[in-house]
This record gives C-alpha cells, structure tokens and sequence, in this order.
C-alpha cells in the first residue's frame, strides 16, 4: 500500500514557555500512538515533534492513506444461549448478528469453544480499515484533549462554528489555523472551529511572505525557516541559543562565559522563534551588590544570561536572546539596558538598606512572623533551633576540648539565632529564594566571622540532591538541628507527606539529615539526635520518634537502592538500625563481600533458622554451661565459636566489618553439623536452655554487622 509522510501543525497565539516543550511532546506522541493503533503508519514509521511559541507540530513518516482490513473475532454468546435444543438460532442469536450486520445465514459460519466458563458462539468477520481521514480526526481529538495544558481558556469562534460569535471551545491559547498534509494533499479533518489546509504564519516581524504556504508535508521546516523565519524544531532552536551565547561570550573575551542555566535556556528557547544573541551591559556600580541577587533579577525577571569571568565572579555584561534581528540592534540592546537598570537600582536600595539594621537587631521581629498555627512563629521556633544546635554541638569533640568549647559553642548559638533574621529584610522579601545567602552577606557586615556567616548561609543545605552540605562543622551543626527541628515538629503534629504531597518538604528534609550524619561524620546517632530534639517543642507535640525514625530509615533504603545496592543488601544492613549512619557504607561493603562467599547462602540460612528458634524460644540468655554439653557437633561449634568470636568482635569494633563477617564464614561446617546432630529443644530444661544460650550467643556475634538473614533466599 502506497504511504505518504503526514505533517500537523496548529497554530496558535503565545504557548506557555515553561511547558512548551512537554507540550509539543505530548502533542505529538498522542498523534502518532493513535494512528499506530489503527493500522495506519508502518512498522519503520518515526515521528518528529515540533514546538515553538506559537505553533505545535508533528511529522510522521509512512503513513497510509488507509489501513488494512482486520479479520476480527468477536465472541457472542454462550451455545446454550444462542442455539436452541434442536440447534437453530435463538432469538437473541439472530438479534446479536443483526447489531453486527450479519443475516441468519452467518449462523453456518459462526464457530464453538471453549471460553473458560462455557462452550460460546465467535462470529469471523473482517473490519475495513480506517481511512486517513477518520483516522486522523480520532487522533487528532485525542491528541487535544491528552495535551498537559496547566490551565485553559474559553474563546468564542467567529467561523466555521454552529454560532458565530457564541460557539466556544477551551484550549490553552487561541488557536489559529491547522495544517494537515499527507504527502502534497489535504487530509479534510477539523479541530478547535478550524479546516486543515497547507498554509500557516511565520514569524511575527519577519516572515518574508504572509501566509506561509507549504508544498508538501516534508518541506515544513525549511519552508518556515526559509519563508516564515522560524525555526520549528525546540531542540534545534535551543542548540541554536546555546551556539549564539557561547559565540557572543567568546566575542566580548576576557575569558567570560554565560551563566550555565538549563531551566532558563528552556525557558528562552520557548519564548523566541528566531534567535539573536546581543550583548548588553549596566553601570559597574551596581557590582557592590551581592552578585546572587544581580544573577537572580535577570535571569527570574528579565530572562537574561549573566556573563562570568574566568573566576566565576559577575560581570557588568549580560546576554539578551532577542526575537528580532535588525540591521541596527542598538535599539533592541538600549532598551533591555533600560530595562534591567531598575531591578538593579532596586536590589541596590534593598542592600542599601539592610545593612543599616544588624541581624541581631532583628531577633525580636521572628516572634512577630507565624511559622505554624500548631508550633508557633518563627521566634519559637529559632528558640528551638538554639537548644537542639547546643545539644549536638555537645556530643561532638569540639565541645570536650577546653581550648575551642567557648569559643565553638558560642559560634554555633549564635549562627543558630539570627539563621532566619534575614527573611526579615527587604531583600529576601523580594527574593525568597535568596534567604541564607543574604544573611551571610549582612553577618559579614555586621563582623560576626567568616565561620558564623557559612553557618548562616550555608544552614539550608543540602537543599537538592546532590547539592553540597555546609562547609564548616558549625554550619552542619545549624543545618542538622534545622532540618530535624522541622522533622520532630511536623511529625510531631501529625503533619506527614501523603502521596506526591510533601508541602514542608519533609522527604528532602530527611535526606538532608542522613547526608549529614552519613557524610560529615558526626558521632552523633538518630535515635539520640531525634531524642534530644524533642524537649525543645514542650507540650506542643506527641512524641514522634517511632514513626520519624521509620521514614528516615525510608529515605536512606530509598537513596541506597538508587546508589545500586541491593534490596538484601540494604534489609540487611537497615534492619539492625544503625545509630552512625556513616557506617552504613562500610556495611554494605561487608555484606557485598559476605554475599559472594560460598559459605553465605548455608550461613544466611542457618542465621535465619536460628532467628526462628530464638523467637519462639522468647527471652533467652546467652549464658553457656560447658559440663551441660552432650553432643560432639556442640561442643566442636562452641570451641570454634570461642576461638572465631573475638577475632570478629576485635575487627568490627576496629572497623572493619568485611574481615569480621569473613572471619565468621568459617563456622559454616559446625553449624551444619550443629543442626543435622543436635536438638536444640530437648525435653530436658537445662540442656535445652543450654543451647538455645549458645544459640544466642552465635545469633548476637553473627547480626553485629547486618542481619544475614535477609540474604537468606
């Protein structure tokens, strides 16, 4: 059958530039799986999707003009339904083939089996194939109605529409005219009060012709680019932006580059059709001003590209991707510097004035600022901040050596105080995003040190995955008691994340804490850490510890399986609730070399017959008497167990789980031979309390590093 490439586009007024691309994707995905679906591409059929800001399109290569016929088979009834006693056709028979077009002759024809339950009646027909143009108008709809727009809008047509003038439909922009070309023709399908034709608009200013007339469904972008000024495709016009700045960078020298920004450079690239590079700059004054809220304005407001020097510091040039190519682009560069001046005069002032108040000065003004209806406002909440800083603060070696206690004691209170004053200044009142970062620049300025200013700007952290932790053991301090602070009080409350929902962002919360007790080697356990937060809340909170400890637990199984262990392998090493969590690494290490040993499979099945014994056995003490021994196999796995048991003990608390577990390999033959010649529950009382304490004891030496159990299959 003869195939054809098909091309669609609709055209429409400004998309949302932020789901620009997603949509443009899905548009096109819809439109090719639902013709795939009805026979009508081939198997080496491929789409390409297209999206600028004005425009979704697709274009999909051999395309039939009309699918295959399909032999169908469609089950009808049960026999004993449709056929009668004698073997003719029941009313209710007759009726079914009548629905599918069929006559009382199709009875001969129809065909028995089983269907499971019952012998039923199937029906053999063949289903023409869907023509193009049915096809596609399914697709088509299909394609509208599945696309992820955030939010739509209601317009009136004025053509083509039952009510001109009050006929609406809900789309999310205008749109404007729709093109549907199989090979050179016209496939005649409609969407959104629009006729398919073979002609859209180009570029708003600088289309060469007006409308943009396609010949067939292949030349579409270079019919637009060559014609219409536009280049269709978002990857290619985003390649084409990442080119322009680069090459723009290289022109002004100095070494500068463009602000690495992925999110930004999406944005840009779904808010122009044909870009054009220019370099503008603004007064070097406005350098005084922390280079994070110059970087923030332009690129959050104005959508601009801050150039850095080689040194990574800002510079008093910028790039603006412009939509317009003029002869003379000094109007276009004039104007974005006038317009980017403002915002930096602004920031400026905002700095300005900040910095006449000290942070300290503003402490009293938390208690003005409601953190939460349950747990108080933001002054309370610094005060709990303060005491759980001061207690981790406490278990660490800084704070046993006289000679930095005072001095280390007081940084970390005092970091921990004014860490929110600064969502009180002018500047994090018009950037948010800036809270920390402008409190280390107004602690600078108020002499506090360069220590108490990273603590302060550095307490959010880590604030991403894989965003870096704070860089000085008082800022880990402050960063750790916030985040489990926010942790204890929200758990506390019983204000927990549910499905995709996380409003306190609880879960990154948690995956701060276990990088920081992971990675920034505190000797400070969870349990203890979560125990010592809770005094801090009074009576405003039931005490979560159970339940916190379970979800942070959680989060670090989750972080480990995306690390590449193995299921087993974090069960094992989690279920023993280890308190320092920068052993859990070493851990799994260990179990990892356990795993391979030959010896692991018998021994992680005798650890978890063992577990069964003892569990059933209830409170069992590890005490053994050796004149109660009747057995060879006991009194050989008890003599090894004396001889292997220290060797482990010494290496695991040396650290080095993977030799202990290694060591404790070599039990395997005893303990086979321990379970085939000895019972463990003897009717005697003492003999059977003897070894179920020699039990124990092996139980208790072998789980130091893991549960082997969970590698048990």
């Amino acid at each position: 059958m003869t195939t054809h490439n098909l091309l669609i586009e609709l055209f429409v007024e400004e998309l949302p530039p932020k789901v620009l691309q997603k949509l443009g994707d899905a548009f096109s995905g819809v439109l090719f799986e639902q013709l795939k679906a009805q026979g009508l591409t081939a198997a080496n059929s491929a789409v390409t999707a297209y999206a600028s800001p004005r425009r979704l399109a697709a274009h999909i290569t051999a395309v039939s003009a009309l699918a295959a016929d399909k032999a169908v088979q469609q089950k009808l009834m049960p026999v004993t339904v449709g056929l009668d006693a004698s073997g003719n056709a029941t009313p209710a028979l007759l009726k079914k083939l009548q629905a599918l077009g069929a006559g009382p002759e199709a009875v001969a024809q129809l065909k028995r089996a089983p269907d499971g339950k019952a012998e039923a009646l199937f029906y053999d027909s063949i289903v023409k194939g869907a023509s193009l143009a049915d096809g596609l108008q399914k697709a088509l709809s299909d394609a509208i109605a599945k696309l992820p727009i955030p939010k739509v809008m209601s317009y009136q047509l004025e053509t083509d529409c039952e009510l001109p003038g009050w006929s609406s439909v809900n789309f999310v922009r205008p749109a404007h005219s729709l093109i549907a070309l199989h090979g050179s023709t016209v496939v005649p399908v409609k969407a959104l009060g629009l006729t398919a034709g073979n002609s859209t608009q180009g570029h708003r200013f600088e289309a060469k012709v007006s409308p943009v007339v396609l010949a067939n469904a292949d030349v579409y972008a270079d019919t637009l680019a060559k014609d219409g000024a536009v280049i269709a495709s978002f990857t290619e016009r985003r390649a084409e932006i990442a080119r322009q700045l680069e090459a723009a960078a290289a022109k002004v020298g100095g070494g500068v580059k463009a602000i690495e920004d992925a999110a930004l450079l999406d944005e840009v690239t779904a808010l122009v059709e044909r870009p054009n590079v220019l370099v503008c700059e603004f007064e070097k004054q406005f350098l005084d001003v922390p280079q994070e809220c110059l970087i923030l304005t332009m690129k959050a407001n104005q959508k601009y590209f801050p150039l850095l020097d080689a040194a990574g510091k800002l510079t008093n040039k910028f790039l603006v991707v412009s939509n317009i190519t003029p002869d003379d682009a000094s109007a276009v560069t004039g104007g974005n510097e006038r317009v980017v001046r403002p915002r930096l005069a602004d920031a400026k002032f905002f700095f300005d004035q900040d910095r006449k108040k000290t942070l300290a000065s503003r402490v009293d003004g938390l208690a003005k600022v409601v953190y939460h209806n349950k747990l108080g406002t933001q002054g309370e909440r610094t005060d709990r901040v303060r005491a759980i800083a001061k207690g981790i603060a406490a278990l660490l070696p800084q704070a046993q050596d006289a000679a930095v206690n005072t001095t280390f004691m007081q940084a970390v209170d005092t970091a921990a105080q004014l860490a929110k004053t600064d969502l009180l200044t002018d500047m994090v009142g018009e950037f948010p995003e800036l809270q920390g970062i402008m409190g280390g620049y107004y602690a600078r300025h108020d002499g506090l040190g360069e220590t108490t200013a990273q603590a302060i700007e550095d307490h959010y952290k880590p604030r991403f995955a894989g965003d870096e932790l704070p860089r000085n053991t008082v800022g880990v301090v402050v960063a750790l008691a916030d985040k489990i602070e926010t942790l204890v009080g929200m758990f506390g409350i019983g204000n927990l994340p549910t499905g995709d929902k996380d409003p306190f962002a609880l879960r990154r919360h948690a995956l701060g804490v276990v990088r920081m007790l992971s990675e920034a080697n505190l000797d400070v356990g969870l349990d203890a850490l979560i125990a010592q937060a809770i005094p801090a809340f009074g009576d405003k909170i039931t005490d979560p510890a159970a339940a916190l400890t379970s979800f942070i637990y959680d989060r670090l199984s989750g972080g480990l399986r995306e690390q590449g262990y193995s299921a087993q392998e974090v069960e094992a090493v989690l279920a023993l609730r280890p308190q320092r969590l920068s052993d859990v690494a070493k851990r799994l290490t260990a179990v990892r070399a356990f795993a391979a040993l030959p010896e692991s499979p018998a021994l992680a099945a005798a650890n978890k017959r063992i577990g069964n014994v003892l569990k059933k056995a209830g409170e069992v003490d590890a005490h053994v008497n050796t004149a109660l021994f009747k057995e060879d196999a006991e009194q050989a796995l008890y003599a090894i167990m004396q001889k292997l048991l220290p060797e482990s003990e010494a290496q695991f608390k040396a650290g080095d789980y993977t030799a202990s577990l290694q060591t404790l390999a070599t039990l395997r033959s005893p303990v086979d031979a321990f379970f085939d010649d000895v019972m463990v529950n003897a009717e005697e009382m003492d003999l059977r309390l003897n070894r179920q304490g020699l039990l124990k004891s092996l139980h208790l030496a072998m789980n130091r590093v893991a549960d082997l159990s969970c590698l048990a299959t």
